[in-house]
């Protein structure tokens, strides 16, 4: 199933200009800087595909890009922003978790005093899943979406951000 999944995220990534994919050791650097490992499918798309430059929309961050992202805000323990939405919004991929559940921040509805945990929601139960959404562009951020979609809210987003 992946290696199926990365010959089509590849065979659609290509239609654009990519920049090169990271290195063993470039990957390597990162987690260390990070403090925890990427889960294997994210992994190979740094390695295989490329360091960002596709994916839904606003396309994912290189490597480089996500770190400092992560390091400008408060993100939960194990977390890494892999896209910026727009308007505060974010896409990012809990690592703590081999599937790699796919996480929407959106803080836009928190009322000033609702607490931020309530900004992350479940955008897909995992990595694949939210890359086949993406292949069959049926993703709730299309201009065609019809749908309104209820995501689930992530619950680990409280203890996660208290770490």
């Amino acid at each position: 199933m992946t290696d199926d999944l990365l010959r089509r995220v590849i065979a659609k990534a290509a239609e654009e200009a990519l920049p090169p994919t990271v290195t063993a050791d470039e990957l390597g650097e990162a987690e260390r800087e990070l403090g925890f490992p990427l889960p294997p499918l994210l992994r190979r798309l740094y390695l295989e595909v490329a360091d960002g430059g596709f994916g839904p929309d606003y396309q994912l961050f290189s490597l480089r890009d996500a770190i400092a992202a992560r390091e400008e805000e408060r993100w939960p323990a194990g977390v890494l922003p892999v896209l910026e939405w727009g308007c505060g919004m974010y896409a990012a991929i809990d690592c703590e978790h081999a599937r790699a559940t796919v996480l929407l921040y959106e803080p836009n509805g928190l009322g000033s005093d609702d607490d931020e945990h309530l900004a992350w929601y479940v955008d897909a139960d995992e990595l694949t899943g939210w890359l086949e959404t993406w292949l069959a562009e049926t993703g709730w951020y299309e201009e065609d979406a019809e749908e309104t979609i209820e995501m689930p809210h992530w619950t680990p987003a409280r203890e996660r951000l208290a770490l």
